[in-house]
């Protein structure tokens, strides 16, 4: 997807954005934000947008946003100020293909309905491997495509419409799971209707990395 389009694309989304999609996609808020604050420590959630998911994290832990949308940012930080949540650390605009934090930085990474959105997301997949700590966790909440029917059919159809949709209907999940690095830990369905899958993925050491 070409980032000027998708800058364009989620400046005529924002205004609309928490009223159209936020119903369909607050159980999958609520799975990663749940499993990031057992996790505890330090967050970063890449595509933040207008940051629906930011109340649902505790006050102890500490929240770091990014987005590509300097409109979708305006609307996380007057959330922020309206509800008073001094947990977010930072929102900052930013490419999730080149992110600007050390090796190592944050205990979870969370990226929801972002994968299929990005270009180039096998490298993005890349730097959220790079600036989660060892052990640590990276969380995927997204639509990917089925494998065939009806629904399958369909998704190929929007296919060519991704820059307009904002997204990839027909995304594959090998995209993520076909990096070598990282390696999957779980993988569930999420409501409504089984559409979103939540990925539990842990950053593989470099000795288990491609040359």
């Amino acid at each position: 997807m070409d980032p000027d389009a998708i800058a364009r694309t989620y400046r005529r989304w924002a205004p609309v954005y928490d009223a159209t999609f936020g119903a369909v996609t607050r159980p999958g808020r609520r799975a990663a934000t749940a499993h990031a604050n057992r996790q505890g420590g330090h967050v970063l959630e890449v595509g933040v947008g207008t940051g629906l998911a930011l109340r649902h994290y505790r006050p102890d832990v500490k929240v770091t946003g990014i987005d590509f949308s300097d409109d979708m940012l305006r609307l996380a930080r007057e959330k922020v100020t309206e509800k008073g949540l001094t947990n977010v650390a930072d929102l900052r605009q930013m490419d999730a293909r080149d992110l600007d934090f050390p090796d190592d930085s944050f205990d979870t990474v969370v990226a929801m309905y972002l994968i299929s959105v990005v270009p180039e997301p096998r490298r993005v997949l890349a730097e959220m491997a790079r600036v989660c700590k060892p052990g640590g966790e990276i969380v995927i909440v997204n639509h990917f495509a089925a494998e065939g029917g009806a629904l399958g059919r369909v998704e190929a159809l929007l296919g060519p419409f991704a820059d307009r949709m904002g997204w990839h209907a027909d995304f594959e999940i090998g995209t993520v799971l076909g990096s070598d690095r990282v390696r999957e830990i779980e993988r569930r369905t999420l409501p409504p209707l089984g559409l979103f899958t939540f990925l539990r993925l842990r950053p593989r050491p470099a000795a288990q990395q491609a040359a």
